[in-house]
Parts: structure tokens; sequence; C-alpha cells
């Protein structure tokens, strides 16, 4: 399989329908690819909490049209990093929305985990509940969202549902990034999973933003790598490796907790 991961820059001066706009002629530029994924919050900078609720959008709003017809257009999977969802019976989300080469609506997955201890996205944000794979032709994808990348429980429960390429797009700060890469290649190892975390450059309400988004392979090998700037990180990947590693090293096949209840003795 061939991925672009479009790790976009997001600065507060350009109009984000510009910023949409330009974004979804990136994504037609990757028409060779099978798979193209956007990062988080990319319409308003995961750490713009003001915007939020003015940049809110319901679910196949602007956004989710832009993005139907890139990936219609591109004739790609598309997962189009989140927006900021407005439910018109409940709360706002950070929603991720995935695209098929059709431009059909694929999956929607409300991130879990928010981030802010009791600010920030933890207070303006509701937090979703289902768990969200994907099936594409070679791989099935498990969807997860930046802070999501530090709770490894949902990523084993992704595998158990048969994920096998973990997608994670993020707006991952600068001060963090050691953790960044250290996470996506953590959650590769102990899943034996491919995981593809596309981050954003720039700087979100001054917050600077770590980029280096990264494909690694499920031994845990960096396969690419970005820098910090925008750009696009295109790698090619062979989903069977998988399987093969799995078999090869059945460590998940060892499994004793979370099969069944523990014994604890206290």
């Amino acid at each position: 399989m061939r991925a672009s991961l479009i790790q976009a820059a997001v600065d507060e001066r350009e109009p984000v329908d510009s910023r949409r706009q330009r974004l979804a002629a990136l994504v037609r530029e990757q028409n060779g690819a099978d798979l193209v994924v956007l990062p988080e919050l990319w319409t308003t900078g995961a750490f713009a909490y003001e915007e939020f609720g003015r940049e809110a959008e319901p679910l196949e709003g602007p956004t989710y049209e832009a993005m139907a017809k890139a990936a219609s257009d591109a004739g790609v999977w598309l997962h189009a990093g989140s927006i900021p969802e407005r439910d018109p019976e409940g709360p706002l989300y950070n929603t991720s929305l995935v695209f098929s080469p059709s431009g059909e609506l694929a999956a929607a997955y409300r991130k879990i985990h928010r981030f802010g201890f009791d600010k920030g996205e933890a207070v303006l944000m509701g937090a979703g509940r289902d768990l969200v794979t994907v099936r594409l032709p070679g791989t099935t994808i498990g969807v997860a969202t930046c802070y999501d990348l530090r709770f490894p429980e949902l990523f084993r429960a992704l595998a158990d549902a048969g994920a096998e390429t973990l997608v994670i797009p993020a707006g991952w700060p600068e001060r963090r990034r050691a953790h960044w890469t250290l996470l996506a290649r953590a959650r590769a190892v102990e899943n034996q999973a491919f995981v593809l975390a596309c981050g954003t450059a720039g700087t979100h309400a001054g917050v600077p933003q770590a980029g280096h988004s990264i494909v690694v392979d499920p031994w845990g090998e960096v396969l690419a790598e970005a820098g910090s700037g925008e750009e696009v990180l295109t790698v090619e990947f062979d989903p069977a490796k998988v399987a093969a590693t799995r078999e090869q090293f059945p460590a998940l096949k060892d499994r004793v907790l979370g099969l069944e209840p523990p014994r604890h003795r206290g």
C-alpha cells in the first residue's frame, strides 16, 4: 500500500475556508496513493480553544463536503483528520472522518480521550464512546486521535477488533515530541501493527507543533518520518507484514490479563 500523510501547517492568519480548499487540493495531488491522512483539528488548530465553538460545524458541513469531493476526485481512501463537530442535540465533539474513494463517508470517530486536565478540550468537547475500524482493500485500519495515543488499552481493543494499521491524526506540541515518537513506536510493537501518525506543523494559539509525522512497522522500525514544517510524507508498506509478524513472534497469543478477570490479593 502507498500512504500519504499530509502534515499541514495551521496559521491563524489563513482563513479557515482557504485552508480547507488548500488541503483539498493537496489531497487531489495524492491520486496515486491508496490512503491519505490529514491531522487533527486542522481547520482550527488543536490548541485554539476559542475557535472550537466559532468554527464548529455539523458532521456533513463544509469540511465534510470538501473532503468527500477531494477523496472522490483523487480516487483515494481519505482519513480527513478531525473537525470540531457540533451535534445539534449535544456538545461539541472532536470527530474524525474517513471517506471511501467514491467520496462516501465510511466512518466517523468521536475522540474518546480528551486532552486538557479539566480545561480546554476536556471541558469544551464531549467524549466519544465507540471503537472505530474500517476495512480497506488489504488492511483494516483502527482509528484514534492524538491524546488517545497515551492509552494503550484503546489500541489493544482496536487490535482485538481486527485492526492491522493504526491511524492517528494529531495536533501534538513540540515540547512533548519525544513522547510522540516513543508512543507511536510502542503502540506498533505491542500490537504488532503498522502505525501511521500524522501531526500538524505551525503554531496553534501560541503552541508550537511537533510535526514529525511518522510511519512505524509492526517491529517498531520507523519507515518514514517528516520534519517540523508542512510536507507530505509518502511511504509504501506491505500490510501482509502484520500477519507474518504475529505468526513469527506470536506474543499476542500469550496474553493473560484482559482475557479473563485477574486474581487480586489485597
